[in-house]
């Protein structure tokens, strides 16, 4: 639902009828994963793509269905090798969710808070009902970062309170993804199933280090959707005319900006970390710290003797093995490039890599789905 926040945004704001079709859950190779949506009005207006084509038409007609009915549900499409057969010919499985909102729909301030909290880039998470008791089915909750909710799943404040809990889990690490309760909110019952999306900030980059391998990385960063910002502790090269693609460019020294941004609860487990500086008093000081955080992904530039000279400094500071272990020194896949275009592919592939769990395999020797269809590793 949050990729078309836009669209959906406006329609709600005008009371317009639609119908939202949702994909909850899938299986094998599809082109695209939990949360992606296509969004249908009482005009036949759509919004959206669940699978580039492959189902789209089908969906379109049970969402016009849905908004006619007033009711929803989930329905799976599998593979099809027919092609006037309604499937999906990458050989996946999608189930996919069709939800109404008509009118006063209960459910449409729900979802119109989600909405208007990814607009202004606050945390706000939507949960929705997509297994469990029929007269459930589809009832939605709205979690906010400060644990305020709106909305219900129609079973009672003690299952309301269950599912914030783990809703807030999610959206507090970003992720988009499924979460199982018992449908009385304890641990036992008939079980519940919720898709939740989570609307969160962009993940961040943070390089430290203003050269001009960090110009190419910042540049990367931003078209891959990071908020980049930019440290050094050298005004002269610190400058925002010298990194016009980062979002923002900081003057101080590497390891007191990071504990500040630690500090001000503007980093988490999507955050990754990348030292270019070359320089042992602002390597060791910065590391020490970023290892001891939890991060997705901390790296630094430098040769084979450079990372052996650092990890032997920061050692003797007391950094443990485990957490040299999480070093990504020398940083970046072995791509062969030496450009600092070049150089930050490889950079920004490695970090992805990480972010999501890939195996940095050619996908032509691969067994496993094209695509990564799920949510982020934790």
């Amino acid at each position: 639902m949050l990729d078309i926040t836009d669209g959906l945004r406006a329609w709600c704001a005008a009371q317009r009828d639609f119908a939202l079709a949702t994909i909850v859950a899938v299986s094998g190779s599809a082109p695209r994963g939990p949360g992606a949506s296509l969004a249908v009005d009482d005009r036949g207006t759509a919004l959206g793509s669940l699978s580039g084509g492959c189902v789209e038409s089908a969906v379109h007609e049970l969402c016009l269905d849905a908004i006619e009915s007033g009711t929803g549900g989930v329905h799976r499409f599998g593979y099809s090798d027919d092609a006037f057969a309604v499937g999906l010919t990458c050989g996946g499985v999608l189930d996919v969710l069709v939800t109404p909102v008509r009118g006063h729909d209960p459910v449409r301030p729900v979802i119109s808070s989600v909405l208007d909290a990814a607009a202004d880039g606050t945390r706000a998470a939507l949960a929705r009902v997509v297994s469990g008791p029929p007269p459930q089915l589809g009832r939605a909750l709205a979690v906010h970062a400060d644990g305020t909710c709106e909305g219900g799943l129609g079973g009672g404040a003690a299952l309301d309170r269950a599912a914030a809990a783990r809703v807030r889990t999610l959206l507090l690490a970003g992720r988009t993804g499924t979460a199982e309760l018992a449908a009385a909110g304890g641990l036992c019952g008939e079980p519940l199933t919720l898709l939740v999306e989570s609307a969160a900030e962009p993940a961040r980059l943070i390089v430290y280090g203003a050269i001009d391998f960090a110009a190419a990385l910042t540049r990367i960063g931003a078209f891959l959707g990071h908020r980049v910002t930019v440290c050094d502790a050298r005004p002269v090269f610190a400058t925002p005319a010298r990194f016009p693609d980062a979002h923002e460019v900081i003057v101080d020294w590497p390891h007191r900006h990071l504990a500040a941004q630690w500090d001000a609860g503007r980093l988490d487990t999507r955050t990754a970390v990348c030292v270019l500086t070359h320089d042992a008093k602002f390597d060791v000081p910065l590391l020490e710290l970023a290892l001891r955080l939890p991060l997705a992904y901390a790296g630094a530039m430098g040769s084979r003797r450079t990372h052996a000279e650092r990890a032997r400094r920061l050692r003797e500071e007391g950094v443990p093995q485990a957490a040299l272990d999480r070093l990504r020194s020398p940083l970046g896949l072995d791509l062969g490039g030496t450009t600092p275009e070049e150089t930050a592919l490889a950079i920004a592939a490695e970090f992805t890599a990480v972010r999501y769990g890939g195996s940095v395999l050619p996908l032509t020797g691969c067994r496993g789905p094209v695509r990564r269809t799920g949510t982020e590793v934790p």
